[in-house]
């Protein structure tokens, strides 16, 4: 579907779906088909059927190798995420040095951004709200940076978005980041 029927009564059942689009989607939180699942089908070209467990008579997805085109908007809404802010104690470049220490610490500390942003001297990183790593990763940061931590954050992703959608879905919230390319947008709101 393009949305989660619990969150989105009015999502619809797309009918067709190429590899790439699953692996995006399952990326940015949707509770689809793991991307290890995808690769070997992907690498053999044999299509996947996607049925509803409850009910087969129901129309079902097809996922494949080829390209798909006018597919609606996807959105994928994650709750209970947390913003953490790092800005360069001495007003140092971030940077790649800046940037590769704050990488590994992911890895150390086993935590995935969903989204980050970058400035000269700051980082902005969304973060799955996992509060004893987040603080581990904040303890650990603050050898290097100040760092501040916002959590009780939604962060909306829109894949094939159009303006209408993304206004729809982010009116009343205060925008804390965002990022946009042709393809997807990502919004973290309060």
């Amino acid at each position: 579907m393009n949305a989660d029927p619990k969150q989105f009564p009015d999502a619809k059942i797309l009918r067709e779906l190429n590899y790439d689009e699953v692996i995006e989607m399952a990326y940015y939180g949707a509770q689809v088909i793991h991307p290890k699942t995808i690769k070997p089908l992907q690498n053999k070209d044999i299509p996947l059927y996607v049925k509803c467990f409850l009910d087969a008579s129901l129309p079902g997805t097809v996922i494949h190798n080829s390209a798909v085109k006018g597919l609606p908007p996807i959105i994928v809404l994650k709750k209970e995420q947390v913003l953490v802010q790092l800005h360069s104690k001495d007003f140092s470049f971030v940077g790649e040095t800046g940037t590769a220490k704050l990488y590994a610490l992911f890895g150390q500390v086993r935590v995935k951004p969903n989204l980050i942003q970058t400035g000269a001297v700051s980082l902005q990183v969304c973060l799955d709200d996992r509060p004893a790593r987040i603080e581990r990763l904040a303890l650990e940061a603050a050898n290097d940076f100040d760092v501040q931590i916002e959590r009780g954050l939604t962060l909306l992703t829109i894949r094939h978005y159009d303006m209408g959608t993304l206004t729809r879905l982010t009116a009343g919230s205060q925008e804390l980041l965002k990022q946009q390319t042709p393809q997807t947008v990502q919004v973290l709101m309060r």
